[in-house]
């Protein structure tokens, strides 16, 4: 079967759009062929800095034939719809169609026949829509054709189209198309420099093979290993190590047609600014990768650049042109990072009163008191010294307003740390600097430090209650200020370090404290004295708006404040402090769905996950863990498996007899109308089984609890066996509907057993 080539040649692709644009061509040309029936065997997609390329395996050469039949009026149908119907079925005439006798009775039916077309036609017809609506994310338009309308618009000026067809035995057909006067053909060009003569290619070996004579590497991953093991040569030649980067080794690969691998060097003097600030400044401005002696892990004065040439002097010029802007950007650093240590820390804190963090939560310099404040009440929680975790509360967001972060931001929290160092600060103060932004990502490090932890989350239930009080929540495909990762970053927090804490009770005061001043910044806003003694804000708060405060709101009053109309509500009452109450059960909802996704990808079952947040109150992570543990280990028992069926069939009897009474059958049932021994066995093991696994889940002994409940198997086992639930004395079998209802509220001790799949 025939094979597709198709190239797009052009001026260079920027490295960031490579990837994308691959798979976006990929995706393009094989949707439309499977949409006009010309299923393929498979697809391979290239890019390099100046083509995007695409070979499709095994198109067939043509278009099946399809036959359709098209149902028309009922036969003696008015003239108007036999006509309409010769016109959507494209006949001349009425005898063209077949008469199909229906049991509504006889119908015309039109019998189309559409041949199939060559696929190569097919081919033609479609790749200059796919060209011209490619999805570039940015485009430019040149030329004298630049401004008519319908012009091609693309990533960068197009040359020249390759697409060939054909099958493996003979020369392929050039397929018939064009794109803004660039006519498809099959002559394409190598390297810029080393290679820059036309050529004829004919399919996708031929092609690659040609390619690389002519100094350019198709393949993407082809060009990151040649660049990746070339480098940890050099490196290893010199004894040293590669600091192996993905994101730069990706861009350095977008970057070359043909990679050549070089090693300089820069002046020893730098090696004392920290080795973050020179692998960022090598990094973003000359895309090369530094090197480090493997027996300290410190950083050399080498570095690893890729060139896209082969020079004749063996590539020196190229790497003393390098040298000589490192050098320069090297000191710039220097400079940078030396004006920084002039100035402590703390003294950069007032300019945080200038700069707006959100227009409703107010400025940076309210934000870092507010974590400040929050990490003093956690500190005790997670086993933190006070004073230090205050401190590095309020130092650690200072590195923001620094010279090297203001040229590398993704260094804010390393410097912090640093300057922390610099300035004297208790080794705790300092990490937690740099640590209370992670984890940034499922795979970043977790802060372990008492303080660490204390400011990391702080920080970040301070972002995520701060949104929450101002309505700015994360919805289904956008989350602007991250509040998924703080949740999960949260959650890692406390799991990975096996914290006992509940979330409700440390996010109350600050949220209700948020949402409050939100309405106080309204200078004739008041709350009542209600609000203020049930909000859960802090005597503090209550002091500094202490004017504010009414032991009850007016009618006039009311009035005035609604006649304002940039005023959402006239005061705090009863009835804010029930929103107020909503956006926490919401918050808390969302950190429990995040809580569940976190535990998922950890292994823990979906289907135990659920029964056990379906309880009420489960705000303790670590013991909602423990619970879901030894919730699995029972129901892989047989005393699991057998207790989990008699609930699932007592549940079921219950459901059904509820739907059917249109009741719900709640409450105690009556000990004097128990008939039967097992009746009374079993409702006197319920009664024991749960007083026993209350007392295990006070204790937290959930195994304790698992073992309480499971010794309710034979006497459930044994009231299916002799008791009959349905029978005709109304009050008999209302008591025994009860009591199957006490079944499925002992084990709610554990876990909503409904919840579990099985």
């Amino acid at each position: 079967m025939p094979d597709l080539l198709l190239e797009l040649f052009s001026e260079e692709i920027p490295a960031r759009m490579q990837a994308r644009a691959a798979e976006d061509l990929r995706k393009a040309v094989t949707d439309r062929l499977v949409a006009a029936g010309l299923v393929y065997d498979g697809a391979r997609a290239f890019v390099t800095p100046r083509r995007l390329a695409l070979s499709v395996h095994g198109v067939p050469v043509r278009q099946p034939d399809v036959r359709e039949e098209k149902k028309g009026p009922r036969v003696g149908a008015p003239d108007n719809a036999i006509a309409g119907f010769l016109r959507a079925a494209g006949l001349n005439s009425i005898d063209q169609a077949k008469v199909q006798p229906d049991k509504k009775g006889d119908f015309y039916v039109a019998v189309i026949e559409k041949p199939g077309r060559a696929a190569i036609e097919v081919i033609g017809d479609f790749l200059p829509e796919v060209i011209k609506s490619f999805p570039w994310p940015k485009s430019m338009r040149w030329g004298v054709q630049s401004k008519e309308p319908g012009s091609l618009g693309w990533v960068r000026p197009l040359h020249a189209i390759v697409a060939t067809f054909g099958p493996e035995t003979e020369d392929p057909e050039i397929v018939p198309f064009a794109v803004d006067g660039i006519a498809a053909g099959n002559l394409t060009r190598g390297h810029r420099f080393l290679a820059p003569q036309a050529f004829a290619v004919r399919r996708l070996a031929d092609y690659m093979q040609k390619l690389e004579r002519a100094k350019v590497v198709l393949d993407p991953e082809r060009r990151r290993d040649i660049i990746l093991t070339e480098a940890k040569q050099l490196a290893f030649a010199q004894g040293l190590e590669l600091v192996e980067d993905e994101g730069l080794l990706a861009e350095t690969a977008g970057l070359v047609e043909w990679p050549v691998v070089l090693m300089g060097s820069f002046d020893e003097k730098f090696l004392h600014i920290p080795d973050e600030v020179i692998r960022a400044t090598i990094r973003n401005n000359q895309k090369c990768f530094v090197l480090r002696d493997a027996a300290h892990a410190k950083l050399v004065n080498k570095f690893i650049l890729v060139s896209n040439m082969e020079a004749s002097d063996g590539g020196a010029a190229i790497v003393a042109g390098n040298e000589r802007v490192i050098r320069a950007r090297l000191s710039d650093a220097k400079f940078f990072y030396e004006t920084d240590l002039k100035t402590r820390l703390e003294d950069r804190l007032p300019k945080f009163k200038d700069i707006v963090f959100h227009e409703k939560l107010g400025t940076q310099a309210e934000r870092i008191e507010r974590i400040e404040r929050l990490a003093a009440e956690l500190a005790p929680l997670v086993g933190a010294d006070v004073e230090k975790a205050r401190r590095a509360a309020r130092l650690c967001k200072a590195d923001l307003l620094t010279e090297v972060v203001g040229e590398f931001p993704e260094l804010q929290g390393t410097m912090g740390k640093y300057y922390a160092e610099a300035q004297g600060e208790d080794e705790a103060v300092a990490h937690a600097c740099e640590d209370h932004y992670r984890p940034k990502g499922p795979d970043d490090l977790v802060p372990s430090d008492p303080v660490s932890i204390a400011v990391a989350l702080a920080d970040k239930i301070d972002t995520l209650v701060g949104f929450w009080a101002i309505d700015e929540k994360p919805t289904g495909s956008k989350d602007p200020y991250a509040l998924r990762r703080a949740a999960l970053g949260i959650i890692s927090i406390i799991l990975d370090n096996q914290l006992r804490i509940n979330l409700r009770t440390v996010t109350r005061r600050p949220l209700a404290e948020i949402y409050t001043q939100q309405h106080l910044a309204y200078p004739s806003c008041v709350m009542t004295r209600e609000y203020a003694d049930k909000s859960g804000i802090s005597d503090q708060f209550k002091s500094r708006y202490s004017d504010r405060i009414v032991d009850q709101i007016s009618h006039e009053l009311t009035l005035e404040r609604h006649a304002q109309a940039e005023l959402a509500s006239s005061a705090l009452t009863a009835t804010e402090l029930l929103k107020l109450s909503g956006i926490s059960s919401d918050l808390s909802s969302f950190r429990n769905d995040r809580s569940k996704v976190q535990l998922r990808e950890q292994g823990a079952r979906h289907d135990l996950v659920d029964a056990v947040f379906a309880l009420e109150g489960q705000d303790d992570l670590l013991l909602i863990v423990r619970r879901v543990e030894a919730l699995g280990k029972f129901l892989d028992t047989d005393d699991g498996k057998n207790l989990l069926a008699g609930y699932k069939r007592a549940t079921n009897i219950i459901r059904i007899e509820e739907r059917k009474d249109k009741r719900e059958y709640t409450g105690a049932p009556d000990a004097k109308l128990y008939k039967q021994d097992e009746e009374k066995a079993l409702a006197q093991a319920i009664g024991t089984a749960k007083a026993d696994a209350e007392r295990a889940v006070a204790a937290e002994d959930f195994e304790g609890a698992m073992r309480a409940v499971a010794k309710l198997r034979p006497y459930v086992d044994a009231f299916f066996g002799k008791v009959t639930v349905n029978v005709d004395d109304k009050p008999l079998r209302e008591n025994r509907l009860k009591l199957l209802n006490e079944i499925r509220a002992a084990t709610r001790a554990v876990a909503d057993f409904s919840k579990i799949e099985g």
